[in-house]
C-alpha cells in the first residue's frame, strides 16, 4: 500500500477520473486522496468511497505531498496565488495536467524554483487505460519516477520533451473524443445496415478494441494489419477506398492539426 498523500486540485471530469483511477488500483488508501472543488456537492459521491473532499485548497496542500493541478487554465493563476505560501520545495511536487500552461509559467506564479512535472493523461485513466505523457524541468529523478509509477498503474506513460506536451494533448487527450466519434460513426453505419443500436455499438466497440490490441501486442504498423483484411476486389478495400475518396485520413489529420493550433489560444 502506497503512503503518498495526494491532493487533486479540481474535481472536474479529469480530476475525478484520476481519483477513481487511483482507487481502482487498490494501492492507495482512500483517505490519502483529497479532491477539491468549489461546489463540493458535485463530488460528494467520492466520499462514499472514502476519498476526502473539500473546497479548501490550502488545507488540501498542507495535508498532501503530491499535488495534481487539474483546474481550467483560466483558474490556475488564482489557485497558485491561493496555495503558494503553503508550498515547500522539500515536501511537495506539483503535477500539472493543465493545457497550454508551461512549467516556466507555473514556476513564475509560484515565485520560486520548484519540482514541477507536466502530465497529460486522458479520461480513460478512470479505467486504468490512460495514455499519459510526462515532461519536467526541475524534478529529481526519484520524484519523476514516483509520478511515472502512479500513471503507469493507470495505463501507459511516455516521457517527452515539454515542447511536445501540446501535441500530446491533442493526440492522447483529444484523441479519446476523435476515437469515440469514429466508433459512433461505425455503429451508425451498422444501424443503417439493419442492426439494432445496441448491437451495432457492441460490434463497433469490440472491433475497435481488437484493432488497437493487435497493434499494441503485435507492434506492427497499422497497414500491415489492414493488408491481412483486404482481399482483391473485396468488400473491405471497396469500403476503405470510398472512405479515402471522401477524405477520411485527410479529415482526421486536419482535425488533429486544428486542435493543436487551438491550444496556442486556449488561455485567451
Amino acid at each position: 500500500m502506497q503512503t503518498t498523500k495526494i491532493a487533486i486540485m479540481g474535481g472536474g471530469n479529469l480530476g475525478k477520473a484520476i481519483a477513481l483511477g487511483l482507487l481502482s488500483t487498490g494501492k492507495y488508501q482512500p483517505d490519502h486522496i483529497i479532491v477539491t472543488r468549489r461546489r463540493v456537492q458535485e463530488i460528494e459521491d467520492l466520499t462514499e468511497k472514502g476519498v476526502r473532499v473539500t473546497s479548501d485548497n490550502q488545507e488540501a496542500v498542507r495535508a498532501s505531498e503530491l499535488i495534481l493541478l487539474c483546474v481550467q487554465p483560466k483558474q490556475l493563476k488564482q489557485l497558485l496565488q491561493e496555495i503558494k505560501e503553503h508550498l515547500s520545495a522539500d515536501h511537495h511536487v506539483l503535477v500539472s495536467t493543465i493545457t497550454g500552461i508551461s512549467i516556466e509559467e507555473i514556476e513564475a506564479a509560484v515565485g520560486k524554483k520548484f519540482p514541477i512535472i507536466r502530465a497529460m493523461p486522458n479520461t480513460a485513466i478512470a479505467i486504468r487505460e490512460s495514455m499519459t505523457c510526462l515532461a519536467t524541468r526541475h524534478a529529481r529523478r526519484e520524484q519523476m519516477e514516483q509520478v511515472e509509477s502512479i500513471f503507469d498503474i493507470m495505463g501507459r506513460t511516455l516521457i517527452i520533451e515539454e515542447e511536445l506536451i501540446a501535441a500530446a494533448t491533442v493526440l492522447g487527450a483529444s484523441g479519446i473524443a476523435f476515437c469515440l466519434r469514429y466508433i459512433r460513426a461505425l455503429a451508425q453505419g451498422g444501424i443503417q445496415m439493419g442492426f439494432h443500436a445496441d448491437e451495432a455499438q457492441a460490434i463497433a466497440v469490440q472491433t475497435c478494441r481488437g484493432a488497437a490490441t493487435l497493434i499494441l501486442e503485435g507492434g506492427q504498423h497499422p497497414e500491415m494489419e489492414i493488408d491481412k483484411v483486404t482481399t482483391p476486389q473485396g468488400c473491405t478495400i471497396a469500403g476503405l477506398n470510398e472512405m479515402e475518396h471522401n477524405g477520411l485520413s485527410s479529415a482526421v489529420i486536419k482535425g488533429v492539426v486544428a486542435s493543436h493550433k487551438k491550444i496556442a489560444n486556449i488561455k485567451k
